[in-house]
């Protein structure tokens, strides 16, 4: 179904004519007499007077722009406000099959966007300040009743579709986006220790099982949090990615940077408790600036911050974590090692990511043995590697690439890259 985003649309206010514009330029950009024009028109395509709402946060502005940029056939672009500022824009995206273009678009400042279904509306109204444009954000509806139904038609919608919003702290501020379903990742994906699989798992199904009916029977607080640790590339990221895929909850990543500020922690809070229950994951926690962090660990003591709300925290470096975030109930419940594989486990890995599809039995044997110290993600290195010798020379030398490996594996641990038997300087003479 086409989306109606595109069609020739009026104009709220018509332009001025040059002589009006030189005396009243600022008269143009009339917040109040916009504001009725919109309601006008409105209610002349409805046949109905609509009421003016605000929102405390960018919630639905969010929605509105993803729904604008791909095109959602219940969003309609009814009108632009004013002629003589712009009213569309462009961006340059990657497309499947590795093709890039620029996708041009409405604009979502400047112009009213409506979803007929709910009779709800949308407009980013311009005004003229001493430097530049400013806006003002209004929410337009028939009534409460429109909204309710609106609002949960998002939330609905947003479960349905799997994708993951995504907090990332910028020197301009908390960015959120909505990314389309991450590349399913199934729980048979997980390798690690049995015994600690099933209790990560168990303990996620828990919480989401029944609008968490086990916390309510033995008055446990609904919340969680689980803090996952070890050498990077032995699956914490997989193992996130599987219960994002697996587990029929909003999923939101937040990730830390130098730039995450106590109302940047206060921001990524309040809209995951609009989500709740969901699964709000925290990459790279040992980043939190020490600036923040008695602001963070106040946020996770208090009594509703994270109600509904299963939290996982991942680190590389356990060192560099705060000890306060463990030392008291309530912050992060447990902590679990992902561990590096052992024998067993390099072996199923290496079956699973195919490797048996090329290499006899015994080689592959041979691989897990061979292959102690390596985490999961060097063991794909190690099937990739195979596979191009495969391909380009007909045959596999496991035992030289594993020693070559090793070797790089040795040199970024010494830093010493460059070998000092032929070396020579190169350079200008």
């Amino acid at each position: 179904m086409k989306s109606s985003i595109d069609h020739n649309i009026p104009f709220i206010v018509q332009g001025l004519d040059s002589e009006h514009r030189k005396s009243n330029s600022a008269s143009y950009f009339h917040y109040p007499a916009v504001v009725q024009r919109i309601k006008d028109t409105l209610q002349q395509r409805f046949s109905t007077s609509f009421q003016l709402y605000e929102e405390d946060n960018q919630d639905l502005w969010h929605a509105l722009e993803e729904d604008i940029r791909s095109g959602y056939p219940g969003v309609e672009h009814c009108a632009s406000l004013f002629d003589l500022a712009s009213t569309r824009t462009f961006s340059y995206v990657q497309e499947a099959g590795f093709q890039s273009a620029y996708h041009l678009r409405p604009s979502v400042l400047n112009n009213l966007f409506l979803y007929p279904e709910y009779c709800v509306a949308f407009a980013r109204i311009p005004y003229e300040m001493h430097y530049g444009l400013g806006h003002e954000e209004l929410i337009f509806a028939e009534n409460d009743d429109c909204m309710r139904m609106f609002l949960e038609h998002i939330r609905k919608r947003q479960l349905s579709e799997g994708k993951v919003h995504v907090f990332t702290d910028t020197d301009d501020g908390l960015e959120q986006e909505r990314k389309g379903a991450m590349q399913d990742v199934t729980r048979d994906d997980v390798f690690m220790e049995d015994s600690l699989k099933t209790h990560i798992y168990r303990s996620v199904d828990e919480f989401f099982s029944k609008d968490g009916a086990f916390f309510r029977q033995y008055g446990i607080p609904y919340k969680r949090g689980i803090l996952l640790y070890g050498k990077p590339g032995n699956g914490k990221t997989t193992l996130v990615k599987s219960i994002a895929t697996t587990v029929k909850a909003p999923i939101a990543y937040w990730q830390i940077t130098e730039y995450t500020s106590s109302d940047s922690i206060k921001e990524v809070f309040a809209a995951a408790m609009k989500m709740a229950p969901m699964v709000l994951v925290i990459e790279d926690i040992d980043s939190m600036p020490e600036s923040c962090r008695s602001y963070f660990l106040n946020t996770l003591d208090g009594a509703s911050s994270k109600e509904g709300i299963f939290l996982i925290g991942t680190t590389n470096y356990p060192e560099r974590i705060d000890p306060a975030l463990m030392n008291r109930a309530g912050r992060f419940d447990r902590a679990y090692e992902v561990k590096s594989p052992v024998e067993q486990q390099r072996h199923a890995y290496l079956i699973r990511k195919g490797l048996g599809g090329f290499l006899c039995e015994e080689q592959v044997d041979a691989a897990a043995e061979l292959t102690e110290g390596f985490t999961y993600a060097q063991l794909g290195e190690l099937y990739v590697s195979a596979a191009l010798q495969m391909h380009y020379e007909s045959e596999v030398q496991l035992e030289g690439l594993i020693a070559e490996m090793k070797s790089d594996f040795s040199k970024g641990h010494s830093g010493d890259w460059i070998s000092k038997e032929r070396s020579r300087t190169l350079g200008f003479v």
